[in-house]
């Protein structure tokens, strides 16, 4: 059956996604095969599957079919991060409501129905984009079967000693009434007012945060700052409140900024907590945690933040102590869900110990790529200024599974045999040691990082460990400092292990302006617009551009670019099908190689080790692009059009050769394309051969068909019949019009068969040189001279000087004039009012010559 003339990207790949069967990427444990694990990224199911998502996974999904074919036991599982704060806000905003608005468990459905709707939508969309997920191995961090993992992760840390609860500051979001780690702050610039506010004669304080003066607790300057030595020990009264506080010093302190003078509060910021650890000072928390001042800020008690900020102005002015206001730049931190500005508040939380050394060690024994991202995780860890805060104030997420005995206050972790619990509705399955039976559960719930920092655990069968480390960790930049640093912590803590060999690091994806996608800026792409348009293999070839580490600008462009070489590819699998339907390979074949043939073949093998060396180092653009650099150019391009007379008017033995060739290539090439476009090399596959490509081996280099004196050769061909074809077409001929005769000299041997056939000429090739000589070929008149010379005669002078022999020619040019006789009439006729148009010879016969490097060519014409 012949096949359509073009390729329909959107047919093909709706067919195969009703005849591939998920079976094909199962992975077996019991495999004899070396195994590779991906621990892959859980996305949040808050939406859909994202254009940045779709970047990851085809990263993920390039090494996942490329490690098959390389003969590996791939498990590529798929999970998903549902609990926490993202979904709680959606729920909150499709309903109209507040977590506290109705029933915890109603909440909790809520949370779970709009999860699994999700879920739904994402799984389709990477479906439709033909990654080969072993959906057997599916987690879903919001069923019991998973996060009852979680609470034992918890209870065997708890059992350790590296989890605890304390009375400690924690970072707080007003908004969404949450503690959040560190790595959860984002930063964001501004500007903001500089209030320079006098406390008393002696000290004015510069300040961006006037409404935390009722929790100054200490006044601070450098100790080598001579302007306030003196004031070392003084004790200041602080304005709009009964308060008091002492100059101490700290070299911490920035003489610069300000006045040189700052105030300690609990707390305003991270140094503040440092200062107050440091210095032992008193704690006056002065902010709830709904950001309301509470009663120890005296008259501002019930205040927002805002609201205590222009009030306490307002009194700091009325008493003339704000001497001066300025705009400044100025960063803050802010919740990185809501945006909302953070605090610092005092509560107790629960805590994992952060054991930086070993989190070190453990880090630096994983290879990074690129390697310079290490460096991210080392430089967060190294700041880090306290534990993990694991506990949140939320509803959706991991239950902790501790209680509080009534009488003694003992806290009562579960058994593992009693997990997955809820405290806040299941009892303990024992009294505590005092005998009570009595419990309050916690109903504070675990960081969400706490159920995806064990993904590497739970998909190697923890607790029951199969194999660990896993093979690899694919993951963005962004979430370096909190999944990645997280996941190597639980590791250490849990198995003592680390989470994965090797750890390759995805960019943003940002639009076509440079700039990060955002709804405001109306630059988002989703990848179900680029489907329906282009289909999934054109957008996994645009993902393939990027480089790991990097972020990748979305070009529709480059999206329609890998759209046409699809259909190039299918053009080179129609001719290759029209020419060998009834050949049967046969490897004796070989003894009738022309030298393109073996050019060509020396550079398949080429490419083949080239794509692997590519493919194994995570340059999925430099493999991609000598694919198509080869198949496009050098295949398509030069070698089909060089063996196609052959293959059309060549005898058998003549064909066989090209024939063996094509199917060969085809056969590679259809291999090396798979884990970049599987719909568009599956399509082709089953055209061609019986089975799925995507469980055929990586093609092997044939090292015997590597031949530098081959591609020597066949560049040679290549070059002539390139340029041969580029003086027809510099001529108006067509390309396949036919030339006289071509001569060839050249300092190799090359077989002239193929260039004959390509070009449509009898080709000679000559011992040496011939003796070229110029001759006139024509005169071309100026007829700005001739013409209002001669007038009415000027046509039939012009036809009597080019009728002149060669000789008479030759010698007008010398003497620079000619006599001639028009009408009985002599004229003196100028050799200047004429162009002269010259021409080589060889043996009398008119040519073109042409050079590509020392070889020359003379084309009759």
């Amino acid at each position: 059956m012949d096949l359509e003339k073009e390729y329909n990207s959107q047919k093909v790949e709706e067919k195969w996604l009703n005849l591939w069967k998920d079976e094909m990427y199962y992975f077996d444990w019991n495999s004899n095969k070396p195994h590779y694990i991906i621990d892959t990224p859980p996305p949040y199911p808050t939406g859909s599957f994202h254009i940045g998502n779709t970047l990851n996974w085809c990263y993920i999904d390039f090494i996942a079919r490329y490690k098959r074919m390389k003969g590996f036991e791939v498990m590529f599982p798929q999970g998903w991060d549902c609990h926490g704060l993202p979904t709680e806000v959606k729920v909150e905003e499709k309903y109209g409501i507040s977590k506290n608005d109705v029933p915890r468990k109603k909440f909790r459905e809520l949370c779970v129905a709009f999860t699994e709707e999700n879920i739904e939508k994402m799984r389709d969309t990477m479906r439709r984009m033909g990654f080969s997920v072993d959906w057997s191995k599916e987690y879903i961090t919001m069923y019991p079967e998973y996060y009852s993992k979680t609470q034992l992760s918890f209870v065997r840390m708890y059992n350790e000693g590296l989890i605890y609860k304390s009375y400690h500051p924690v970072i707080h979001c007003p908004r969404c009434q949450t503690t959040i780690a560190l790595a959860e702050i984002e930063y964001k610039s501004g500007k903001t007012t500089l209030n320079y506010i006098k406390f008393d004669d002696d000290v004015v304080i510069a300040t961006t945060r006037p409404e935390l003066i009722p929790a100054c607790v200490a006044i601070a300057v450098h100790p080598s700052d001579s302007r306030y030595k003196r004031l070392i020990g003084k004790k200041v009264k602080i304005p709009t409140t009964e308060y008091g506080a002492e100059v101490i010093e700290d070299e911490e302190v920035d003489p610069e900024f300000g006045t040189g003078i700052v105030m300690i509060c609990t707390f305003g910021d991270r140094q503040d907590v440092k200062w107050w650890k440091k210095h032992n000072l008193e704690l006056r928390i002065v902010l709830d945690n709904n950001g309301l001042l509470n009663d120890k800020a005296g008259k501002y008690k019930g205040l927002t933040i805002r609201e205590a900020r222009e009030r306490i102005l307002e009194d700091l002015k009325a008493e003339n102590r704000v001497l001066k206001q300025e705009t400044i730049d100025h960063n803050v931190g802010v919740c990185w869900r809501c945006k909302t500005p953070i605090e610092i508040i005092v509560e107790e939380q629960w805590f994992v110990k952060v054991e930086r050394d070993k989190i070190l060690d453990a880090a630096r024994e994983i290879k990074w790529i690129p390697s310079h991202m290490l460096s991210r995780l080392e430089s967060w860890v190294e700041g880090m200024e306290w534990d993990w805060v694991v506990s949140r104030q939320r509803i959706f997420a991991t239950p902790i599974p501790v209680w509080y005995c009534k009488k003694c206050g003992r806290i009562k972790v579960a058994k593992e045999e009693w997990l997955p619990v809820d405290p806040t509705k299941d009892k303990p399955l024992e009294p505590c040691e005092c005998g009570s039976k009595e419990f309050v559960g916690e109903d504070d719930v675990l960081d969400t990082w706490m159920d995806s920092s064990i993904t590497s655990l739970i998909i190697s069968g923890w607790p029951n460990l199969k194999e660990y480390p896993t093979s690899l960790r694919p993951q963005g930049h962004d979430i370096i400092r909190t999944w990645a640093f997280y996941t190597i912590l639980r590791s250490v803590a849990l198995v003592n292990q680390i989470p994965w060999h090797e750890i390759v690091i995805n960019g943003m994806v940002l639009g076509e302006d440079g700039r990060k996608m955002s709804k405001s800026l109306g630059n988002i792409i989703q990848p179900d617009e680029v489907i329906e348009k282009y289909g999934a293999d054109a957008l996994r070839q645009w993902a393939a551009s990027g480089v790991v580490g990097s972020d990748v600008i979305f070009a529709w462009k480059e999206v329609i670019a890998a759209s046409r070489f699809q259909q190039k590819f299918w053009s080179i699998l129609r001719f290759t099908m029209l020419h060998i339907k009834d050949y049967e390979f046969n490897d004796e074949d070989v003894k009738y190689l022309r030298d393109a043939d073996k050019w060509i073949l020396s550079k398949l093998n080429r490419l083949i080790k080239e794509v692997d060396e590519h493919m194994e180092n995570y340059r999925f653009g430099d493999a991609l692009k000598a694919i198509r650099s080869f198949a496009w150019y050098e295949y398509a391009d030069n070698y089909l059009e060089i063996v196609k007379n052959r293959l059309y008017a060549g005898d058998d033995s003549e064909k066989k050769a090209a024939k063996y060739v094509l199917y060969k290539t085809m056969d590679v090439l259809c291999r090396l394309i798979a884990p970049f476009t599987p719909f568009l090399a599956e399509e082709c596959w089953s055209r061609f051969k019986e089975g799925s490509v995507h469980l055929q081996s990586f093609p092997e280099v044939n090292e015997g068909l590597i031949d530098e004196e081959a591609e020597k050769k066949g560049e040679i061909v290549k070059e002539i019949v390139v340029i041969v074809r580029r003086f027809k077409h510099d001529r108006g001929l067509a390309l396949n019009a036919p030339l006289k005769n071509v001569l060839l000299h050249l300092p190799y041997e090359i077989d002239v068969r193929d260039i004959s056939g390509a070009i449509n000429a009898k080709v000679e090739v000559l011992d040496k040189l011939p003796d070229v000589k110029l001759r006139i070929k024509k005169l071309k008149p100026k007829f700005g001279i001739i013409g209002p010379m001669f007038r009415d005669k000027t046509k039939e002078v012009i036809n009597l000087v080019n009728n002149l022999n060669e000789n008479d020619k030759v010698r007008f040019i010398e003497k620079g004039e000619i006599e001639i006789s028009l009408n009985e009439q002599k004229y003196k006729i100028k050799s200047e009012w004429f162009d002269v148009e010259m021409e080589k010879v060889v043996e009398g016969k008119a040519i073109e010559s042409l050079e590509i490097g020392d070889i020359t060519l003379f084309i009759e014409v």
